[in-house]
C-alpha cells in the first residue's frame, strides 16, 4: 500500500504570509496538530505545528534555542514563515506506508506532506495509519488442525524471531498450544506467546516457560 491509497486529500493550509494566530485558530478549528505551508503556487514551503507554539513569548517561555537572534524571531514574529519549520520530510505518491511509519518514528514526526512535481497533493498522518491497522484483514494460510499449526508456530518463530527452539517443548493439542522449557529472557518468551497467538486455529496459549537471564 502506497501514500496516495491513505493520504488526505483535503488538505487544510496556510500561507507563510499569515498571522501566527490565525494559524492556531485554524489548527483549533479543524482539530490538527499541524498545517503545511504552501505558497502561490500551492509548493510547498514548510509546516507548521503545535510544538513550534511551544517557543512563544506570549507563553513565558524564555529563549531556549543555542541561537539567541533565531530564538526570538520565532518567539516573537507575528508570520507564519518565520514561526515553521522550513527543513520538511517529504513523500511522493508512491512511497509505501512502511516507509511513511519508519520516517514518522525516525524522526519523531506525526505527518508527512505527499508531493507531486514540488506540488502538496496530500498529507499521511499517524492517524491515516492507524485507519491502515484498523481496517488490516486478518491473513493467516495455516492449514487446519494441530500439526500444522505446531508447524507454523516453529515455522514463525525461527525466521520471524529468530528462536530456533532447540531449548522449547511445543505441544498443541485441540488448538490449545503448551510451551515449556528455558529462553533466553522474558522479551523471547513475550514473543513465543505472541507468535503463538497469531496463528489462525489457536485456542489459547499456556506458558511453562523458565528464563535463564531473568
Amino acid at each position: 500500500m502506497k501514500a496516495k491509497d491513505v493520504m488526505t486529500v483535503n488538505v487544510v493550509t496556510v500561507s507563510p504570509d499569515h498571522g501566527v494566530r490565525h494559524a492556531a485558530r485554524i489548527m483549533l478549528d479543524h482539530r490538527i496538530s499541524g498545517l503545511p505551508v504552501v505558497d502561490n503556487d500551492g509548493r510547498l514551503v514548510g509546516v507548521v505545528s503545535e510544538g513550534d507554539f511551544l517557543r512563544r513569548s506570549e507563553l513565558g517561555v524564555p529563549a531556549l534555542l543555542p541561537n539567541e537572534a533565531r530564538s526570538y524571531v520565532k518567539g516573537h514574529s507575528w508570520k507564519v514563515s518565520d514561526l515553521m519549520t522550513s527543513d520538511v520530510i517529504v513523500a511522493d505518491e508512491d512511497t509505501t506506508i512502511a516507509r511513511i511509519a519508519a520516517l514518522m518514528q525516525e524522526h519523531g514526526i506525526k505527518r508527512i506532506p505527499v508531493l507531486r512535481r514540488q506540488r502538496l497533493v496530500g498529507v499521511v498522518s499517524r492517524a491515516d495509519l492507524l485507519r491502515v491497522f484498523v481496517a488490516a484483514k486478518f491473513d493467516d494460510a495455516t492449514a487446519a488442525g494441530d500439526d500444522a499449526i505446531r508447524r507454523s508456530i516453529l515455522t514463525r518463530l525461527r525466521e520471524d524471531v529468530g528462536v530456533r527452539g532447540d531449548a522449547l517443548t511445543l505441544t498443541v493439542s485441540d488448538g490449545l498450544v503448551h510451551f515449556s522449557g528455558t529462553v533466553g529472557s522474558q522479551t523471547e518468551r513475550d514473543a513465543l506467546r505472541v507468535v503463538a497467538e497469531g496463528v489462525r486455529g489457536v485456542k489459547g496459549v499456556f506458558d511453562h516457560l523458565n528464563v535463564a537471564h531473568p
